[in-house]
Order: structure tokens, then sequence, then C-alpha cells
């Protein structure tokens, strides 16, 4: 314990360096910065310190690189800089998570949020890994208890698997992805909190996950109020957090929230550097980031442990086409869609069966849970297509033997995708098994 200790010891010092490059403000335009006599020395995203005259240090970070001068965007207001001031440079900025960090809540520098002090761990992680080799990569695991009725049986989740929860604001997306924190089988939990309200985030720990949610999680959190470059580092942080658990060998899941918030985070930095914007104003390369965001979870390689990844993302008007939305669903191994009807009608979570895939099927299924799944939809379908009619009154029974099935079945079928009871998933399919099988009266 004592040479643990020492070497977390030794991790701060050794963040320490004596000397550092100088450089000046030359320009300060549309809230980016200009340095000059750093050219030669700087790399893009090396973090910077600026000196205003009034003694006061704004951190930074560079964007773009020219012929003798750099591009920097501060952490926060360039108010107060003047021509003249000093600018260090501090080189590439990782992050050293440790064990000692479950339970803890810290910024995407790894400095706490929760008034404790913290130690860095004894390694630096870069804060934009590579993914696992691809072809040594193990395929998704067996299937997970979540403690969710709709989880357990119509939309699996595996050991490894990568999904999006897409919903608008206001539909249940925080308290379910909570619900996953507290209830699906992991080792360690890594929350990301991109660009959060700040009122938002003390409520989320105490009353959202809770005592029990916390004592296996690590809370990565970015404000809405902070820079464009510490909200986007939030997500990467977060990662390289999850990595050093999986590395460990230990099973993670990993939640971000949200997707949304990391591009467009991303849209006013690349925007700031010079990129043109594209994709309904996204820059282009907006789809790379995302892409080698999600393909950091999942699965790793043989002696180590696996991220199993769940990535919100906000959709305006329940618009799935739009750019985020539709450039992650085409990354993920599944996709959630939480609907504002069904949660108007008082169903949490407000889980759209329909539209929703889990792609660990049919494998994470035995043949008898395939198809007691594939009947369940079927029924659900059957009575999505005839609703406007039976709330109308003008469907006659015997019309559609499907049809008069579903709406025998719909009620309890319906309670049980929003069903959250800490049930396992032998006993959630005995439940579904029981509603589509059993005797059912009309309950029309």
């Amino acid at each position: 314990m004592a040479f643990e200790g020492f070497n977390l010891l030794r991790a701060e010092i050794a963040g320490i360096a004596a000397v550092h490059p100088v450089g000046r403000v030359v320009e300060v335009s549309g809230g980016a910065v200009i340095a000059g006599g750093l050219a030669s020395r700087a790399t893009l995203g090396d973090r910077v310190s600026i000196l205003s005259k009034s003694n006061r240090y704004i951190g930074a970070e560079v964007i773009a690189l020219g012929a003798g001068e750099v591009r920097l965007l501060c952490d926060g207001a360039p108010d107060g800089l003047a021509i003249g001031d000093r600018v260090d440079l501090l080189g590439q900025s990782g992050i050293a998570p440790d064990d000692s960090w479950v339970g803890r809540i810290v910024d995407p520098f790894g400095r706490p949020l929760d008034g404790r002090p913290i130690l860095r761990g004894p390694v630096e992680r870069a804060l934009r890994e590579a993914p696992p080799p691809a072809a040594r990569r193990r395929r998704l695991g067996g299937r997970l208890e979540t403690g969710l009725c709709a989880f357990n049986t119509l939309l699996p989740l595996v050991r490894g698997q990568r999904i999006g929860l897409f919903a608008g604001s206001g539909v249940g997306k925080s308290s379910l992805l909570a619900k996953f924190a507290k209830g699906v089988s992991a080792d360690v939990v890594v929350i990301a909190l991109i660009g959060e309200r700040g009122r938002e985030l003390r409520e989320f720990v105490e009353k959202v996950l809770g005592p029990e949610g916390m004592a296996r999680s690590v809370i990565v959190a970015a404000t809405s109020d902070q820079s464009p470059l510490v909200r986007r580092r939030c997500a990467w942080a977060a990662m390289s957090v999850a990595e050093h658990f999986r590395d460990r060998g230990l099973h993670v899941l990993f939640l971000a929230d949200s997707v949304t918030r990391f591009a467009e985070a991303h849209r006013e930095v690349a925007l700031a550097g010079g990129e043109a914007p594209s994709l309904r104003g996204f820059p282009p390369s907006v789809s790379h980031q995302i892409m080698s965001l999600a393909e950091r979870s999942g699965p790793g390689v043989d002696g180590t442990g696996d991220i199993t990844a769940i990535f919100s993302v906000l959709v305006a008007g329940s618009d799935m086409e739009e750019p985020v939305a539709d450039i992650l669903r085409g990354t993920l191994d599944g996709h959630v869609i939480l609907d504002r009807a069904i949660a108007e009608r008082g169903r949490f979570p407000a889980v759209d069966l329909l539209r929703s895939v889990s792609r660990s099927l049919p494998d994470a299924a035995s043949p008898e849970e395939n198809a007691l799944i594939g009947k369940a939809r079927k029924l659900l379908g059957a009575y999505d297509k005839a609703e406007m009619m039976i709330q109308a009154g003008l469907y006659a029974t015997g019309s559609d033997p499907t049809v008069d099935a579903a709406i025998r079945v719909w009620p309890a079928l319906d309670a049980l995708i929003g069903m959250d009871e800490a049930e396992d998933t032998a006993a959630s399919f005995v439940r579904l098994a029981a509603i589509l099988n059993g005797p059912q009266r009309d309950q029309r």
C-alpha cells in the first residue's frame, strides 16, 4: 500500500514541468487568440497557459497552426487579454485515472469536483487513444442483467455491446441512464455528463443515481457554461477512464449524455479553427470524431475487459435523420428510441419498441426466447397499425385474428415494457410468456 502511494506521489511530481517554451499574444479576434513565437514548437492539441496583465491565468488549446503563429481557443472568455501577454506552451495533456476514482466526480482534466482531494494515477493516458485492433477484438459476450423487463427480454443488452439512446428533451433519458447505471451487471460504471446544466449535477448524483449507483461509478462532468474545448474533452476523458479499468480486466459500463452536445462542442472548435460547415452546420470532421469515440468502446482483446457503452443522442422533434443521430445509428450495435407520446401517457421508460433494435439478436436469446420476442413484436405491430381504428371504435372484433390477439395482450405487454422491477432475465421471460401464451380476457 505504501509502495502504491509512492507511485501516485511520483506521478504527481512527474506532471510538473520546470521549463516551458514562451510566446506572446499578437492578436485577439472572433473569440480566438493568435500567438507568435511558438509555431516551431507547438503541435495541434497542445495546451497553453496565457498570463494576462491582470495576473490572471487562462487555459487554452492550439486549434490551428500557421506560418509563424498559432491559433488558440480559450477555456473561458478571453476578456482582459492584451497584445504582448505571455503564452506558456504546456504540451499535450492527457488524463491519469486511478482505481481510487471510483465513487468520485472529476472534471475533464482529472480535477475533483466533489470538494475532496484526488491523486492522479501512475500512468497518464492519451485522450484520443486508438481502439483495440479490429482483428484481435473478442466477439460480443453474454447477455447482461439490466433490472428492466424490456431490456431483459425484447431489447437484450450483451457484454461489449454499444447502443444509442435517442430521445428529445424531457422524455426520461437521464432517468433511464441512471437505471442502467444502477441495474446493469458491470464492475465499474463511467458516466460522461457532457454540457449538463450545472444545477442538475448534484441532483443527478444524489437523487437520480443515488448512493447505490455512485458506489461503483466515476462521473466526468463538464457543465454547459464551459468552453467547447472542455465539453468536447469530457467525452474523451471519460472514455480514457473507462479504458483504464478495461485494461485492468474489468467489465465497464460507459454512459455518455450526450453525444449531441459532444458534436456541438466539436463544431464550435472546428469552426473557430477555420473548418467549413457542411452537414447542417456541422463540419465534415464530426463524422470521424463520433465514430472514433464509439469505436473505442466495445469488446477488448484477450487479457483485458470490455466496455459496454450506451450513448444518448438528443433528437429534436424525433428527427432520426439529423446528422448526429444518423452517424451514430450506423455505427452502433443497436438503438433505443424514446417517444414523447408514450411519455405523455405516463409509461416510463418511454421506449418505442417497434422503432428500437438490438443487434445482439438473435444470438443473445435461445430459440424459444426468440420466438416469444418475434410474437411480441408481431402483436405490437398489429396493434400499432390498427390503433387509430381501435381508439375510434371503428374496429369490429373478429375482423382480423392477429389484431384481436393484439388487443387482448396490449395492456399487459405495454405494462411489461415499462416495468423496472429488479427481476432477472429468466423471470422476465416467464412474465412475457405468461402474457403472450396465457388465457387473456378482452380488455378493451
